[in-house]
């Protein structure tokens, strides 16, 4: 059974004999690391001898560029999960409401600050969507909430007119919004979701972006945070002063001028997700969620099947899915599954359909 905030398969575990994990558990891009990425950090590993730049400039200047914010409203994070524990730690917050099920490091990083967490229910019966209105009196008495817009795992989007609606009512309950739009960059049309252009209004909110997911970099830790001075300067005062390495700062700063690989892998998750998703309509009994981004969320109309079997199945075929049941809100049916390269989602789907067939 998946423990409480445990996460997707585990690579590093070792597999049936011998062979590599099939890794649809962590939703990475799966077209890998930019050419870009790879020449900048062949040609600047001997730079590892230097501490990094503390003030991350190169990088905070490519940030500033690519997604038109003040550099002075940026802070680097070592993965954008370090951004919510240092929020979390530095201004601890006494009760935080998370609309859930939603990814379980806000709530882990919640609960390391010592605040108390209430859990606004999302349900399937509303396909998970988030009822601003019926949101908006479940924020009394809570300092802080928590937004992934996409949601993970189901993936629900929020548009900018609903969260500035939220961030606004939140600002006369002086109460902080927190907005992870780490999968925001995998969709064509992100200027319509993103809340970047609402900082320059509401102080209240803080937004974190991971860059590991888009340009396939979870090995390295990179992120960043957009906000107010008066809260960045707080946060900097409470984090390490390396905390994103020399590595990091160059790969980051190359992938964001990688116009090329942006629009490639925007093109091949909606060709390669569309695909995915016509294949796992023919398995009965599955039912799919609607597609945003690069990731899949299911749940099974039978009894006779959880996302454990199926989880411990694919396992032995030396494929890692996502079991969902540990999420809040959630419980064995649900599962969630990346998009990968169109043989491997084949050959997923192949494993998938002899399992339901052996009922």
């Amino acid at each position: 059974m998946i423990r409480e905030f445990e996460h997707g398969g585990n690579i590093y575990e070792p597999a049936p004999d011998g062979e590599a994990w099939l890794d649809f558990s962590a939703n990475i891009n799966p077209l890998g690391l930019p050419s870009s990425v790879r020449n900048v950090l062949a040609r600047e590993w001997g730079q590892v001898i230097h501490y990094p730049d503390p003030q991350g400039r190169e990088l905070k200047t490519a940030i500033g560029t690519f997604y038109q914010v003040p550099t002075g409203n940026v802070i680097l994070g070592n993965g954008a999960a370090e951004l919510l524990y240092l929020f979390f730690h530095a201004l601890r917050p006494r009760t935080v409401l998370l609309p859930v099920p939603s990814f379980n490091e806000y709530e882990r990083a919640a609960l390391a600050g010592n605040a108390g967490v209430k859990y606004f229910f999302m349900t399937a019966t509303t396909v998970f969507d988030l009822d601003v209105l019926r949101l908006l009196p479940a924020m009394e008495g809570a300092d802080c909430l928590v937004l992934g817009n996409p949601n993970n795992p189901t993936g629900n989007l929020l548009d900018r007119e609903k969260v500035e609606t939220i961030v606004a009512h939140a600002a006369k309950k002086n109460m902080t919004v927190i907005v992870d739009e780490s999968f925001l960059d995998f969709r064509k049309d992100r200027e319509s979701y993103t809340a970047f252009p609402l900082i320059r209004q509401y102080d209240n909110l803080f937004i974190i972006q991971s860059l590991t997911k888009f340009y396939a970099l979870p090995g390295l830790r990179l992120g960043f945070g957009i906000g107010n001075q008066t809260l960045l300067s707080l946060l900097e005062k409470h984090k390490d002063v390396w905390n994103v390495n020399v590595l990091a700062q160059k790969a980051g700063a190359a992938a964001l001028a990688d116009s090329g690989y942006q629009s490639l892998s925007r093109s091949f998750i909606e060709s390669a997700g569309d695909h995915f998703v016509s294949l796992l309509q023919k398995i009965p009994h599955l039912h799919i969620y609607p597609r945003t981004v690069n990731f899949l969320f299911f749940a099974w109309m039978t009894d006779a099947i959880n996302a454990e079997m199926l989880s411990l199945h694919m396992k032995k075929n030396h494929i890692l899915i996502r079991d969902c049941s540990n999420y809040p809100a959630l419980d064995s049916t649900f599962f969630r599954i990346a998009v990968r390269k169109k043989e491997e989602n084949i050959r997923l789907f192949e494993k998938l359909k002899d399992y339901i067939n052996s009922f």
